[in-house]
């Protein structure tokens, strides 16, 4: 069995103290100078509430915007978006319960309606293996669609509402045979276990028409990840529209819903930033008919900057003619670049307190490692980083950790404390 770690950073270097705002580096510093060692996410709901506005502000009056909960799920980062988007998309009762929460206590808008809260809280729900329970709050809710997996799942949501005595909107969610579009789209025309595939969406409509209680609304197509490609994904959302008329006019479906799913990439070092404006001029040209709602359900581009993890350095080691900065923390708090494969680069944040009589380990003008600290190797979360000074005490800093970070951790692994999270 190999080892997972993420690829060599070589030949970067770290990024530059200032690359963090300094309200992050003074809420940080109040943080280490509590006396115990620090491992915690810190938030900005601005800089989340701003990136809504942005694509939202881009995009034509049939287009909405649903954050995607899973991005982060943090109460203090929900609620900064919730004035400033069309709904939530969500997978769980927790998940379901933030969204309602959040979206009926927002401040809103002067000029927003707010007077009926069920139309101001619109959600819509995924999730490849809904339980039973998690449908019946779903029916209970009355959310603005259910994306249904498969036959199964339309004859459950079926038994729920008419139990409920209410009908359910539904929307099927496809697994397109082709998509064709070149870019990161990376979730379509292959076996899986998400949705309908393509070929079956007939007979699987058709046994879905019988059924009471449901309200067939549309389809969910969520065929894109990380795509960085203006141009190509406001095709992506043509194709998906474009599928969704002719799909439905020959099932006999009428059509109020096409939900394309997120999508949209974050930019890292070295890459070209996804271009919202001209996405919006692209969508602008795009006419869904009449009364049909495109929704759009970002999540790690809305939240992925508006977050950054900090785990205090515990230790310097050099093992073998390596340097190491051992971290309180690791993937128990923050497992995206391991995982995802990806050079999640760092500032280093100096702290000057050291409170040890024994000297402070020191690396300087040398390539480092910077790991956590679980008993297991594959807990390493960049390698190779060119860092000017790192020492004991100081803290390691991720930006770029808004999105996938807490939620996607493995908390209870050694049992060590969850990382802490403050909101700006």
């Amino acid at each position: 069995m190999s080892v997972q770690f993420p690829p060599s950073a070589a030949p970067r270097s770290a990024y530059p103290v200032d690359v963090l705002p300094a309200t992050v580096r003074r809420r940080l510093l109040e943080l280490a100078d509590a006396g115990r060692p620090l491992s915690a996410y810190v938030y900005d709901g601005d800089v989340a509430a701003g990136r809504a506005r942005e694509l939202r502000a881009a995009l034509p009056d049939w287009a909405a915007v649903y954050y995607a909960v899973k991005a982060n799920s943090f109460p203090g980062v929900v609620e900064a978006l919730a004035p400033y988007v069309d709904g939530f998309e969500v997978a769980s009762v927790a998940e379901l319960e933030l969204a309602l929460h959040a979206g009926r206590h927002a401040d809103r808008p002067a000029d927003q309606d707010t007077e009926n809260l069920s139309a101001a809280v619109p959600v819509v729900a995924a999730g490849p293996a809904k339980s039973v329970p998690v449908l019946t709050a779903l029916v209970r809710a009355g959310v603005g669609a259910i994306n249904a997996e498969s036959l199964l799942e339309l004859h459950r949501i079926s038994r729920i509402a008419v139990a409920e005595g209410v009908t359910a909107r539904v929307a099927l969610r496809v697994n397109p045979a082709e998509i064709p579009i070149t870019g990161a789209l990376l979730m379509g025309g292959a076996a899986s276990q998400f949705g309908v595939a393509e070929p079956d969406v007939p007979d699987v409509l058709r046994e879905a028409r019988k059924l009471p209680g449901l309200d067939l609304v549309g389809f969910h197509i969520h065929a894109a990840s990380g795509n960085l490609d203006a141009a190509t994904h406001a095709a992506y959302l043509r194709w998906c529209v474009e599928w969704s008329v002719r799909t439905a006019h020959e099932t006999g479906i009428e059509l109020r819903h096409v939900d394309i799913g997120g999508g949209i990439g974050v930019a890292f070092e070295g890459e070209e930033p996804f271009d919202v404006g001209l996405f919006g001029e692209l969508a602008a040209g795009i006419e869904p008919p009449a009364g049909v709602k495109v929704i759009l359900e970002p999540g790690r581009f809305v939240v992925a900057d508006c977050g950054w993890y900090a785990a205090e350095v515990t230790d310097v080691k050099t093992s073998y003619g390596e340097s190491f900065a051992v971290l309180r923390g690791g993937i128990n708090h923050f497992q995206l670049p391991t995982s995802w494969d990806i050079v999640h680069n760092v500032a280093v944040l100096p702290v000057e307190k050291w409170g040890e009589e024994c000297p402070r380990p020191t690396a300087e003008n040398t390539r480092v490692t910077v790991v956590g600290e679980l008993c297991t190797p594959e807990d390493t979360l960049l390698r190779d980083v060119l860092i000017d000074r790192v020492r004991a005490g100081d803290l390691i800093v991720f930006p770029y950790a808004g999105s996938y970070g807490w939620e996607f951790a493995m908390h209870s692994f050694l049992g060590h404390p969850v990382a802490e999270r403050h909101l700006l």
